[in-house]
């Protein structure tokens, strides 16, 4: 299956590395305005794949089935519409659009033409929140009680979007999929403006009908941090994925006991603290980026709807936009 690549800059490099690594698609064409970046990329591929700088001329190209989109936010409505009416199915990097209404047109046209579109949330495809979600599923960790995201970093500070757009949306996409899409009906988001048009530092409260999530964003920290929590009534979790592959993923057997019953002295009663094991589970190793392509690879083969598909990108973006809505009040 022959996919072309639209954007060669941040981001790109690496979505170029695991298509030319699966071995279900060919990297048929690489595109970027820049021949700078275009020459970069002639060093590492040579003439395994083509490299154009107008992705217009691309999409008339019957050889192309598909096309993974990297480049800014903003430019992602234009050139999946294109992509769309062109035929080709659509990889797009996250945020899927800069707006509800926008992606809410995109995914009408798709399915219109019967075409997949998959929106790279990544952490979707880590194994680690893979073992958390089954976990969860097999109602290991109990009932969930909170999550607790943070995302920090020195940079990449983005003109076109909040770090909350542009990093709560991991964490977002994380809390969809290990809750099987359910929503908040409480939303509240807090932000300062540094260095940039739109918020470098976000907080993001959120509500949902059996527990509570609280998200940190950040391009101006000192300290790079990927961290979540997820605390359930039997057994809780960090995911920590600055330590080194065998390390990310603890297992707390820790909680909370309620002590009840007529014959419990007032003292005692309450809350007991429960504290059992802690173990890291072994995770294999595997690329997420990888395993997000390849799954939108097995999306186009069996015609299936991505997990990441735009209905759950429509639900975090309107977290996002009612988010925004609530820190410019």
């Amino acid at each position: 299956m022959n996919i072309a690549l639209i954007g060669y800059g941040y981001w790109g490099p690496n979505v170029a590395k695991n298509i030319f690594a699966n071995k279900k698609l060919r990297l048929h064409t690489i595109c970027d305005l820049k021949q700078a970046r275009l020459d970069k990329a002639h060093n590492l591929y040579v003439e395994q794949s083509k490299y154009e700088t107008d992705y217009r001329k691309l999409l008339s190209n019957p050889e192309i089935h598909a096309v993974a989109v990297a480049v800014e936010t903003s430019a992602h409505f234009q050139v999946v519409k294109d992509a769309l009416n062109a035929g080709k199915h659509v990889y797009v990097e996250k945020p899927f659009t800069s707006t509800v209404l926008e992606a809410e047109e995109l995914t009408a046209l798709a399915a219109s033409k019967g075409l997949i579109i998959h929106v790279d949330h990544i952490m979707m495809y880590h194994p680690c929140i893979q073992k958390i979600r089954d976990l969860i599923v097999a109602d290991e960790l109990g009932d969930l009680l909170y999550i607790e995201a943070m995302r920090m970093n020195l940079g990449q500070i983005k003109k076109d979007v909040s770090a909350m757009a542009d990093l709560a949306v991991h964490d977002l996409s994380i809390i969809d999929y290990l809750s099987d899409g359910k929503e908040p009906f409480y939303i509240k988001a807090v932000g300062e403006k540094k260095y940039n048009p739109k918020e470098s530092l976000t907080f993001l409260m959120l509500r949902y009908r059996d527990f509570i999530a609280h998200i940190q964003s950040s391009w101006i920290s000192p300290l790079k941090e990927r961290k979540l929590i997820v605390a359930g009534t039997k057994k809780m979790v960090v995911f920590d994925d600055m330590k080194p592959s065998t390390e990310k993923l603890t297992i707390y057997d820790k909680g909370v006991d309620v002590l009840a019953g007529s014959d419990v002295e007032y003292e005692d009663y309450a809350v007991k603290m429960r504290v059992g094991d802690i173990w890291i589970p072994y995770i294999p190793e595997q690329d997420a980026l990888f395993n997000s392509i390849n799954h939108f690879a097995a999306c186009i083969e069996s015609g299936k709807p991505s997990d990441s598909g735009p209905e759950q990108a429509i639900r975090v973006l309107k977290i996002l936009e009612q988010a925004d809505q609530t820190m410019n009040a």
